[in-house]
């Protein structure tokens, strides 16, 4: 995407008359506190911690940019919102969603994606909501959490990806509402380059085993190995 020079101009401008106002002006006026948007656009919320057969990926939340987003993943991850298995029909009320899925497509170079309880990338939880965008959130680091969805409008489920790289074709087209940590986005490079079909399907299952999520001041979960504290 080209930069319009017409957008360069009246920021120049502004540049040339402040100066000349900073010049002339008998007074000096304290800095004001800005807003910028790296300040607006910082992770907020909860974190998510999510167990994988190949290893930990912990994430925390854009919940002020996609509150719809986020509430909706802790609902499913935490069993407090009812789902339909898009196998079985069965309506679950009280059960998890997340534990015991799989990432059903990795791609390298690109993302993971998981969160289908069919684990064939076409499920859904029985309902879909809307996509929320915010104008200063992209996919411009590695490492993002978003909803997948299908060319349907406002067909968010339970589906997610996480990038590896930075994907500019991304932005404003899918809601993104985490980030993950340098280290998970090591995990999810792994992940990415296992063996996998011509579906990019894993030739071996690659599991979610448990998803937390950590409330903001309380202290992530031991990692499934680690030796208990003493």
């Amino acid at each position: 995407m080209k930069l319009s020079h017409s957008l360069l101009l009246p920021a120049l401008a502004a540049a040339f008359a402040a100066a000349a106002y900073a010049q002339t002006s008998s007074t000096d006026l304290p800095d004001a506190p800005a807003a910028t948007a790296a300040a607006m656009t910082r992770p907020n919320g909860p974190t998510v911690v999510m167990d994988t057969s190949m290893g930990r990926i912990t994430c925390q939340f854009f919940q002020r940019q996609a509150p719809k987003a986020v509430a909706n993943f802790i609902a499913l991850a935490e069993g407090t919102r009812d789902w339909t298995d898009p196998v079985t029909h069965v309506k679950h009320h009280g059960k998890p969603l997340y534990n015991g899925t799989i990432f059903h497509r990795v791609i390298p170079g690109f993302m993971i994606q998981g969160g289908d309880p069919a684990g064939t990338g076409m499920g859904d939880p029985g309902y879909s909501f809307g996509y929320e965008f915010d104008p200063n959130l992209n996919f411009d680091v590695p490492g993002r959490l978003a909803m997948a969805h299908s060319d349907e409008p406002d067909s968010n489920g339970s589906q997610f990806f996480i990038t590896e790289a930075a994907y500019p074709s991304l932005n404003q087209t899918y809601t993104l509402f985490g980030q993950c940590d340098d280290a998970s986005i090591e995990v999810v490079k792994a992940i990415a380059r296992v063996p996998r079909n011509g579906d990019d399907k894993p030739n071996t299952p690659v599991v979610l085993k448990k998803v937390t999520i950590v409330r903001e001041g309380q202290p992530l979960p031991p990692a499934p190995n680690a030796a208990p504290a003493r």
